[in-house]
Formats: structure tokens, C-alpha cells, sequence
């Protein structure tokens, strides 16, 4: 069978050059110079590999990477930037990408992985062995705190499906507070092979430090002042189950090392013991914190850290999902309102508008206190924005409309005016200015890199730094 990999670059010269030398070496390649193209082609061909650019004329590759994903057959997808970041490479990987390359990496490197890529598909199709098909939605029917049908949040359920057939890997979750992280966890412990054994959840931030050892790994007679017995820790109860340590990033330095020896020896030791015992958990690890910026303030240990990145899983805040907070208020609705007897309608507009409207910084824990609220306050069967608390309400206020004209004032084939921007008062930040406006002239300038730039006043290569910088 034909080895196909699809191009998306609207660079027309780069891609040409890399189009050429692949069917050289026997790929079969086609190129795509946006988003769109791209995924209609992808839609209605299945292809091996995606050779993705990061900034496209509508949209950026980091936001095609999820459709991509939820193809059947998936493609595999090698990810291509002009100015390569750690923080893009990360978000790249987590998902769904294969591999993060620069494109000031030789064009010779970037064939020679995608041949690589070849070589392990080829493999696999003789060994008759399909890539598995992740059941994603199943997490969701069991588990309706990961309801959605947002990009980022089926590719969550995808690589949660992924991961429960694989009982013996290390996973690491992350996202903001609220997002979801326990409920993942035991998701993926109950899709898993070890759904009959025990599930327990260990909070770093609650282990007294003092006694943050005892409790992981418990302790023998006589240990310490008090140990008046043999105690199992967290870890021995845990037996072949799923040990959850959340909130990994406040734990201990000393207990990161002793944690590190574990998930590579698979063996422990009671505190004051000498006999082995072997580790038979599999180790889920969540953190709402930047691990990585803890390893860059060295509060966090690199190796450790390395050692629970082998399966990132990203649990995207509320505020970038759509309008699946409907989704979840609609479901909250419901339980909450069987709960109390209140058989509730669907949620009125003015509701929905409100809830759209409104950021929720507490993500998904603060929404369903929100709808849970609601549905107590409502006077019959639907709820009103009465019911809803200021916070969300004061969500609609208008923003004020900022016009900056720009530096270029006239560009070939740009629409003419000023570029206009709306201004939240005591919300946005600095940073949150220079993205609009960046948006703004991106979608003035129909994409065009260059014409954007001009109608900024700045270079295309300054444009595109930007550009990474916000993740448009």
C-alpha cells in the first residue's frame, strides 16, 4: 500500500522543494496551503502522515492538530515551525503531534523523518497490526464530567482511551483548577485493566511534611516516636490499582527523589524498613502548576520530571472550549434538578447567553456550583438569569471599542480604515491588547503574513514571533 503524506505550508516555495524531494524517495505527497484545504483533503483521503506548518493563513497548525487526530484512519503529524518554542513544542505534543521540528532544521532532517515515519507504518502493516482506533466517546458516556465536542476536549478522551489500554504507563495531567483532572484519572482507571482494584487519590498539598513519607510508602513498628505498628502507605493499599498523586507540583523535594527511585526500580521500603517491596500501581500525576517552569526555578526535579512525561494528557480550561460549557450546564441542569424533583426545560436564551458570556476562571468545578445554585433558585421549570450569580451576569457587560489606525495605512489587497479592537476595562492585560490586535490585522490582511505586518508598522519576521508568542 502507498505511503501518502499531505503538506501544509502556504510558503508555496518550501513546500514545492519538500514535495519534490519526497517523491524522490518514493512518498506519494500532496500540499494544501490552509486549514480548510487541508482538512477537506485529509476528509476525503486517508493519508499516512500530515507535514504541518504552525501559522497558516486561517488558523494555526496547534488548532488543526485535534481534527486531524479524530480522523479514521488517523494520520500521524509532524509538526513544523519557523521559530520553534518549548512551550509550542509541549502544546504541539500534548495534541496529538508525532514530532516538533524547525524549519531552520535542514530539509534533508525533515524528509528523513518522515521516512522514518514510513518505516514504522510499513512495519505495522505487515505485522497485519492496524493503529488502535481509541474509543474517546466512552469516557465521556461513563464519565459526563469530560462532555464536549470541542476539539481539545475530544482529542482529551481520545489520548484518555489510548492510555487505559496501556495499564502500565506513567500519565501526567495537567490543566488549570476545575478542569477535570480527578475525573480523567478515574477515568482512565476504570477504562483500564484494573478497574476491579483500588483507585486512591493522594493530595500533595495536604501531605504534612513531616509525614509525606509514611503516608506514601507507610512505615514499621518502632520507625519513629508514635509508630507503635506496621502501617500500609498509599502506595502498598494501592496494590495493582491506580495511585493519583494531585497536585504533584507542591510535593516535597526530598519526596520527588524518593519518588523518582520508585517509578524506576519499581520497588519501595517502608519508612524504617530494609525489605523491598515491590511497586505494582500504575502512577497517574496531576498538577494545575507549569512543572516545567518549576524545573526552570529548580523547585521541581528535571528527571522526575521527565519521568512522568511519558503520556501528557491536557485538560483545556472551560473559557477555550465553546460552547460545551452548554454541553455541561444543560447536563448539571438535569442532575441537579432530578435531584430536587424540578423537572427542568432546556436553558432559556438569555441564560445561555450569560454563561457564554462569562469566562469561569473555577472551569468546570465552578460551573456546575453555578447551575447547582440555579436550579435551587428556580421559581418553576427553567432557569432564569436571576438565578444566576453577578459574577456571570456581569460577564455581558459591552467592551469598549478601541480604533488604532494603523502605521500603513494603505496595502495592497488589505481593507482600508483603522483596526479596531475591543478593550475590557480592568480585564485585559498589555498582552491581551497585542493579540486582538494582532487578530484584527491577520483578518484585515486575509491572512497574508505580509500584509498583516505592514498594516502594523512591524517586520513579517516580528509578526510571526508575535504571532507564536500568543498561539493564534
Amino acid at each position: 500500500m502507498e505511503f501518502r503524506a499531505l503538506i501544509v505550508d502556504d510558503e508555496e516555495t518550501y513546500a514545492r522543494s519538500l514535495k519534490r524531494l519526497l517523491v524522490r524517495r518514493g512518498v506519494h505527497a500532496d500540499h494544501a496551503a490552509t486549514s480548510a484545504d487541508a482538512l477537506a483533503r485529509a476528509r476525503k483521503r486517508a493519508y499516512d502522515l500530515v507535514v504541518l506548518d504552525y501559522l497558516l493563513p486561517d488558523g494555526t497548525g496547534l488548532d488543526l492538530i485535534p481534527p486531524l487526530c479524530a480522523l479514521r484512519p488517523r494520520p500521524e503529524v509532524l509538526m513544523m515551525t519557523a521559530f520553534g518554542t518549548i512551550e509550542n513544542a509541549v502544546e504541539a505534543m500534548r495534541r496529538g503531534a508525532t514530532d516538533y521540528l524547525t524549519k531552520s532544521t535542514a530539509i534533508e532532517r525533515i524528509v528523513d523523518r518522515v521516512l522514518d515515519v514510513r518505516r514504522v507504518t510499513e512495519a505495522r502493516r505487515e505485522r497485519g497490526a492496524a493503529r488502535p482506533e481509541p474509543e474517546g466517546d466512552l469516557a465521556a458516556t461513563r464519565f459526563p464530567g469530560l462532555l464536549g465536542d470541542s476539539p481539545a476536549m475530544q482529542l482529551a478522551r481520545t489520548r484518555i482511551a489510548e492510555v487505559a489500554r496501556a495499564p502500565e504507563t506513567t500519565v501526567l495531567l495537567t490543566g488549570e483548577s476545575g478542569t477535570g483532572k480527578g475525573v480523567a484519572a478515574r477515568a482512565i482507571h476504570a477504562l483500564s485493566a484494573r478497574s476491579a482494584q483500588p483507585f486512591i487519590a493522594v493530595d500533595c498539598v495536604a501531605l504534612p511534611p513531616t509525614l509525606a513519607e509514611s503516608e506514601l510508602f507507610g512505615h514499621e513498628k518502632g520507625a519513629f516516636t508514635g509508630a507503635d505498628k506496621i502501617k500500609a502507605g498509599k502506595l502498598e493499599a494501592c496494590g495493582r490499582g491506580t495511585l493519583l498523586l494531585d497536585e504533584i507540583g507542591d510535593m516535597e523535594p526530598a519526596l520527588q527523589g524518593k519518588l523518582l527511585r520508585v517509578l524506576e526500580e519499581r520497588t519501595f521500603e517502608r519508612v524504617g524498613g530494609v525489605k523491598s517491596l515491590p511497586m505494582s500501581a500504575r502512577v497517574i500525576a496531576a498538577s494545575h502548576r507549569d512543572l516545567g517552569q518549576l524545573v526552570a526555578e529548580k523547585r521541581f526535579r528535571l528527571d522526575l520530571y521527565h519521568r512522568l512525561m511519558v503520556f501528557p494528557i491536557a485538560l483545556p480550561p472551560l473559557r477555550e472550549r465553546g460552547d460545551d460549557v452548554l454541553v455541561l450546564a444543560e447536563h448539571f441542569a438535569a442532575e441537579f434538578g432530578a435531584r430536587l424533583g424540578k423537572r427542568l426545560g432546556t436553558l432559556p436564551a438569555p441564560v445561555r447567553d450569560a454563561l457564554r458570556a462569562y469566562d469561569f476562571p473555577g472551569n468546570v468545578r465552578e460551573l456546575k456550583n453555578v447551575i447547582e445554585r440555579a436550579v435551587i433558585l428556580a421559581p418553576g421549570r427553567e432557569l432564569t438569569v436571576e438565578t444566576l450569580p453577578e459574577r456571570v451576569l456581569a460577564g455581558r457587560a459591552a467592551a469598549v471599542d478601541v480604533a488604532l489606525p494603523p502605521v500603513a495605512s494603505r496595502v495592497e489587497g488589505a481593507a482600508p480604515g483603522p483596526l479596531h479592537i475591543a478593550f475590557r476595562p480592568g480585564t485585559d492585560t498589555l498582552d491581551a491588547l497585542e493579540r486582538k490586535l494582532l487578530e484584527e490585522a491577520l483578518r484585515m490582511a486575509g491572512g497574508k503574513k505580509a500584509r498583516a505586518a505592514a498594516l502594523l508598522g512591524i517586520s513579517r519576521f516580528s509578526l510571526m514571533r508575535r504571532v507564536e508568542k500568543h498561539r493564534l
